[in-house]
This record gives structure tokens, sequence and C-alpha cells, in this order.
């Protein structure tokens, strides 16, 4: 992204494991969730070619490049 840039026009390239259809997603079309670990930390959307609901780890990379890039974050509280 430019500096200056808007985020809402920054694209994700995607795949869908389901119907192996690749893409590219606005971040509108993401959400992102941190847990505690990286087993709770996560990106979502839903397959636009066959509507399925995928869902994959992030890692720290993926998460900064999709924070970064202006996907609505949801921060997971661990439960005591």
């Amino acid at each position: 992204m430019k500096p200056g840039g808007n985020p809402a026009a920054v694209l994700f390239k995607a795949a869908c494991p389901d119907c192996r259809g690749r893409f590219e997603l606005a971040a509108g079309a993401l959400r992102l969730a941190i847990g505690a670990s990286d087993r709770t930390t996560f990106y979502s959307f839903t397959c636009p070619d066959c509507g399925a609901a995928v869902r994959k780890p992030a890692g720290e990379r993926i998460v900064e490049l999709l924070t970064g890039g202006g996907v609505r974050t949801l921060r997971l509280h661990p439960t005591v």
C-alpha cells in the first residue's frame, strides 16, 4: 500500500480449500481473530466461488499484513 493510500483499496490473495478457487478479497471480506496462541489466531472469509466458510491459521507476518491492510480484528481473551 502506498503511503496515504486507502486501506479499503487493499486486496489480499486467497484460496479456497474446498473448491480450490483462487481470488482476491478486499479487507472488508476478511476477519482476523487474534488469540493467546498460534492455534487460536486465524483469519476467515467466505469463498466467493462456492460460498464455503474458510478459516486459516495466521502467523505473525499474516497478522501484520492483515491489520496493516485494514482487516477487522477481534482479540480473543483466554478464559480463566
